[in-house]
């Protein structure tokens, strides 16, 4: 007999964190925990509210569906819609099977696996000046992600971090702030600044134009891209997709995500929300095989939690079992 609970956790960031779309000082996540017999899984989730989504709805979805019957990660994708109900319950799931069999979650998907991966570390929307000191304060970080508001002085925060950082490779996230007119006049020296990738420039309903447009630097659809069936629109508009579990709703749709994007010609950027540890551990196992891996969450925390991943210059180890998975 399968037992189900889910609560609320909060976690303060070290700093205010800022995108296009406000800011936040804290991080709200949903735990969630299974158990039979002697086993516990647990599985950790963000509510987004991009997406309409709070603690309390998150919490109603797991609530709704606690008490089915031969209750599976095959089940739950047809009782939850992808988001992050289905992400902390899917997770906790793989979990559950991990310490049951005895076996890693990894070897349980059959993906393959590198000791590290190398993070980008995600600089907040912020006035050049401030956005530049913080690049200087994450020195360590080879490539750093900076959040861009779609505003006269976003080209003038890359040059500024640029110059603070010049050997670092950058990527920049617009949170679907731009309009086609100032795509088109900060491409051209995004470029020559050596930015790697424009991740989501358009709104979401809107991003058909990129179809007509010049692509002066790779493409990585965020907020257009949340499943499978997300990707035969996106085929002539992007050229990576950023998979997120709280997108996806939990690994299992995420893994047939990579699998089905890289049959497409997609690379993949494999993203993150303001999480610990525990979110970001089955996250993790995507990594291996991504063009770029945007696993920063516990980062951005004044702590994390106990036996989270080990984060040295960047390098992000495979989660301890005592962790998740």
């Amino acid at each position: 007999m399968l037992t189900v609970e889910a609560r609320e956790e909060v976690w303060p960031l070290r700093e205010p964190f800022r995108i296009s779309r406000g800011s936040r000082t804290e991080a709200q996540v949903i735990i969630v925990t299974v158990r039979t017999g002697a086993h516990t899984g647990r599985g950790e989730c963000v509510p987004i509210a991009r997406y309409n989504q709070t603690t309390d709805s998150v919490l109603a979805q797991i609530e709704s569906i606690k008490a089915e019957k031969s209750l599976d990660r095959y089940v739950l994708q047809k009782l939850l819609p992808a988001g992050a109900a289905r992400n902390g319950f899917d997770c906790a799931l793989w979990d559950l099977e991990a310490k049951v069999s005895g076996k890693r979650v990894w070897e349980l998907a059959n993906v393959p696996i590198v000791p590290e991966v190398e993070t980008s570390f995600t600089i907040s929307l912020d006035m050049p000046e401030k956005m530049a000191t913080a690049a200087k304060a994450a020195a360590r970080s080879p490539i750093l992600k900076l959040k861009l508001g779609g505003d006269s002085s976003d080209l003038a925060r890359v040059e500024a971090v640029r110059e603070a950082a010049p050997a670092a490779r950058l990527l920049i996230d617009a949170n679907e702030s731009w309009s086609a007119e100032h795509y088109g006049q900060i491409s051209p020296a995004l470029r020559q600044l050596g930015v790697e990738v424009i991740e989501q420039p358009f709104p979401a309903d809107s991003d058909a134009v990129l179809e007509t447009l010049d692509h002066l630097v790779p493409v990585c659809a965020d907020e257009s891209c949340h499943t499978t069936a997300d990707l035969p629109r996106l085929k002539n508009r992007y050229e990576m997709i950023n998979v997120k579990l709280d997108k996806t709703g939990g690994l299992t749709e995420a893994l047939r995500l990579c699998q089905r994007a890289r049959e497409s010609g997609f690379k993949l950027l494999i993203g993150c929300m303001a999480c610990t540890s525990l979110g970001i551990a089955p996250a993790r196992l995507l990594a291996s095989t991504a063009k770029y891996v945007d696993l920063d969450g516990p980062l951005l925390l004044l702590r994390d939690r106990d036996n989270g991943l080990n984060y040295q210059k960047a390098k992000v180890a495979l989660p301890r079992g005592e962790l998740w998975g």
